[in-house]
């Protein structure tokens, strides 16, 4: 009961950020709204940690990362919110925002079989049937989109990597014993995958600069980075890191709502279509999702 609304919070918050981006790479590359996002949103919650916030956090010197922590900083920031975020916003160019939210629902699913191979374990059947059944109904759910030039391959496969990438952050995320306010820490993993992430936009724009000359920073720009860092960098994430803390295993389950929101939110604000393919895909998820969660329950319980 302690993570209903939380959780339920959570999954609409982060479906949101689907079709936010959607609106977003209308007006500029992917990778120029992903860096705006970044920065704005990283150097404001650490602007607010370590000034508003200072004296909740007990010092200064308490709440500043220590060498290893730097270290742990970096490879979270890398996997999160370099890899993961950067990709996502360079796949929502190319795939619906609804396909984008079903994605994410696939991220309990690659952590039950990465989390497996950490514990170097060979993955249970059920955690492999599981993946594949969530892979399976993406594919379905896409078939008529990648038709009606809604989806592109390369940009699944890009998504795909980036579920990957971000599976992986949460099963690093979940093995620290983090000393350092949440905040804190979502504030330095946000920037520093901004500065990770440079090199990446300055390749980009060396290699399509039409692409980059022709961003257009509109109103419909600024909105999309002002939900995408309040409602989705600083509020999903601290309701996320709050989910993780208390069972990182239960905290992803609430991933599976995210579909629901997100293609409400495609249909409604983006006009893309909803069809059987959509429902039958979404449900093949869900099933792989339950597949998953028999299994957590019983690790849980031994």
């Amino acid at each position: 009961m302690r993570q209903l609304i939380p959780g339920l919070l959570f999954a609409a918050l982060w479906a949101s950020a689907s079709a936010a981006t959607k609106f977003g790479v209308q007006s500029v590359h992917p990778l120029i709204l992903a860096n705006v996002r970044f920065f704005v949103a990283g150097g404001g919650m650490l602007l607010y940690a370590y000034g508003i916030q200072r004296g909740s956090t007990g010092s200064l010197k308490k709440a500043w990362p220590t060498a290893t922590e730097w270290r742990q900083l970096t490879i979270f920031a890398l996997l999160n919110t370099t890899l993961y975020l950067g990709a996502f916003v360079l796949a929502m160019k190319q795939v619906s925002a609804g396909i984008g939210s079903l994605s994410t629902a696939t991220n309990p699913l690659f952590i039950a079989l990465l989390s497996a191979l950490w514990l170097r374990r060979i993955p249970q059947w059920s955690e492999i049937g599981g993946l594949l059944l969530g892979l399976l109904g993406i594919g379905i759910a896409t078939y008529p989109l990648l038709l009606n030039s809604y989806a592109t391959v390369d940009g699944l496969l890009i998504l795909l990597g980036g579920m990957i990438s971000v599976s992986a952050a949460t099963v690093y995320y979940a093995r620290i014993k983090w000393r350092l306010p949440s905040l804190v820490i979502n504030g330095w993993q946000v920037l520093l995958g901004g500065l990770l992430l440079l090199p990446f936009t300055g390749l980009m724009a060396v290699l399509d600069p039409n692409a980059f000359s022709s961003s257009h920073y509109d109103l419909r720009f600024w909105a999309s980075v002002f939900w995408l860092i309040l409602p989705v960098s600083v509020a999903a994430l601290q309701l996320w890191f709050f989910l993780v803390r208390q069972d990182p295993i239960r905290a992803s389950l609430w991933l599976f709502l995210c579909p629901i929101f997100g293609f409400m939110y495609s249909y409604l604000l983006m006009g893309e279509p909803i069809t059987l393919y959509t429902v039958v895909g979404t449900a093949l998820v869900i099933c792989g999702l339950w597949l998953g969660r028999e299994k957590s329950s019983v690790s849980r319980k031994e």
